[in-house]
This record gives structure tokens, C-alpha cells and sequence, in this order.
């Protein structure tokens, strides 16, 4: 009983922490810079707590520190309508192709990205169950009857159509998935997954935590990328589903590590 106590205790305080992280991003967002004291004011803790938070939100990179406080981190992608233009027969390549992993009756984690929300719409009319944090994916399977549709909740970042924060990954840890669909924003030579966003990395984790496999879904323009965030190395990965310009290179190095390199050939004639 006192085990089950003090882990129940922990989670209340690791919940608390987050949504206060999640309130300090928001004020920022919202107004600005704001100083320690301001912040301290506005949360109900004590200065120290703040100073802590503050350390702890710019080592993830979603912050700035600035004399006295912090400052929002302008996004550095572009919107997620200007992304999806980009490579996107590429991508629809890459998403056919990844659907051809999926079985009926599946239970699969999607996460957010323009490849995904192609992969959504090849899904159609397949009976499986899909969990994400997208909103471009739900919109893509909100009226498909066959699948069963799980929205994850959060904060909405409108920037990008997704759902992020504490309850996301709350939400996450209550769930198991088949396959995760994975998106990146670079893989780099040694395997990294990387993404530029450090807000999503949070439940990028997660997701990978609830997952039985993770398949990586990316086209050529990633291999290699850049990100300022580690999601996972490519011991997390069973397979990488990309389209036939990948850097031969970091695919190899990829295939050498055990993960399973599925390539998306473009038809011609």
C-alpha cells in the first residue's frame, strides 16, 4: 500500500510540474518576455521553483533565458500548409508504401507531419484503430467509418495542426499501439532522429514508450537532416519507410543497426 502510495504521489507531482511548465510556455507566448518574479507571481511558487523550471525548459530548447526571465522561442518551421507542398509526391510515395506494413485490425500510434497525414488518407476504408496527436490526421479520418478514430488532447499548436503538452502524454501513457508511424525533422548519418520542433519531442517519447515497433516515416530531404532535439536513436526503430534518393549512406549505416529499410519506388510511364 505505501508503494502504491508514494508512486501515485510521484505521478500527482510529475503532473503538477508539467502544467506548470506548460503555464510558462503559455505566458510567454501570450505576453512575451517576462521576468522570474512576474512569473513567480502569476503561478503561485516561489522564485527558486521558477529559476529551476526556467533552467530545465532551456535545456529542451523551448525557451530563451534572458536577464532577470525568459523569452518564447520564435518557431523555427515554416506552417504545416507551406511544409506539405514540399516533396509531396514524395511523401504520398511514402505513405502508400508505409500502409502496405499495416494489417487489419491494428492498433497504430500516428504522429504528427505532412507524411503522416498522407498515410491517414491511404488508410481509408481499412479496419484498424488509429491514435494520434494530429489534427491534420483526424480531419483526414474523421468521417471513415471503418477506422476507429482516437484524438489525443493537449494544448493546440495551430502553427503545425498538432496537440501537445502534459495531457498528450498523459493521454499516451494510457494507451498500447501495435506500430507507431513516426515523423522526423532530420535523421542524421549515425541514425539519430531528430526533430526541430522541442515542444513535440516530449511525445514523440512517449509515443515510442506505448509502441510495440516504431516504423520511421520520411522522405529523401531528411537523410540526412538537422533537428536541435534527439527523439530517439535507431535502436528505437524496426523499420524506415523513405523513397529512393535517401543518402545511401545513412540508409546502410541504418540497415546495419537491425532496422528494416523499405523503400518507395516512384512509377513511371
Amino acid at each position: 500500500m505505501r508503494k502504491d502510495c508514494t508512486e501515485l504521489t510521484a505521478t500527482v507531482l510529475t503532473m503538477l510540474v508539467r502544467r506548470r511548465h506548460d503555464m510558462i510556455l503559455d505566458v510567454l507566448r501570450t505576453t512575451g518576455p517576462a521576468a522570474v518574479a512576474d512569473l513567480s507571481q502569476r503561478l503561485g511558487v516561489s522564485t527558486a521553483t521558477i529559476r529551476r523550471d526556467l533552467t530545465y525548459l532551456h535545456s529542451e530548447g523551448v525557451l530563451e533565458r534572458v536577464h532577470g526571465g525568459a523569452a518564447p522561442v520564435r518557431p523555427a518551421e515554416p506552417p504545416f500548409d507551406v511544409v506539405a507542398v514540399d516533396h509531396q509526391d514524395a511523401k504520398v510515395r511514402v505513405a502508400a508504401a508505409a500502409a502496405g506494413l499495416v494489417r487489419d485490425g491494428d492498433v497504430l500510434l500516428v504522429d504528427i507531419g505532412t507524411t503522416t497525414s498522407h498515410l491517414a488518407r491511404a488508410l481509408h476504408g481499412r479496419e484498424v484503430t488509429v491514435i494520434t496527436s494530429s489534427l491534420a490526421v483526424y480531419e483526414e479520418l474523421a468521417r471513415d467509418e471503418a477506422v476507429q478514430l482516437i484524438v489525443l488532447g493537449g494544448v493546440v499548436r495551430r502553427n503545425y495542426r498538432s496537440l501537445v503538452g502534459f495531457l498528450t502524454e498523459h493521454a499516451i501513457r494510457q494507451v498500447h499501439a501495435d506500430v507507431l508511424f513516426l515523423s522526423t525533422s532530420g535523421v542524421r548519418r549515425d541514425g539519430s532522429v531528430l526533430d526541430t520542433t522541442a515542444v513535440e519531442v516530449p511525445v514523440k517519447r512517449a509515443m515510442l514508450a506505448a509502441a510495440e515497433r516504431t516504423v520511421l516515416v520520411a522522405d529523401a530531404g531528411k537523410f540526412p537532416g538537422r533537428g536541435i532535439a534527439r527523439v530517439c536513436g535507431a535502436d528505437a526503430l524496426a523499420a524506415v519507410v523513405t523513397d529512393e534518393s535517401a543518402d545511401p549512406e545513412t540508409l546502410a549505416r541504418l540497415n546495419d543497426r537491425g532496422v528494416e529499410v523499405v523503400t518507395a519506388v516512384e512509377v513511371t510511364g
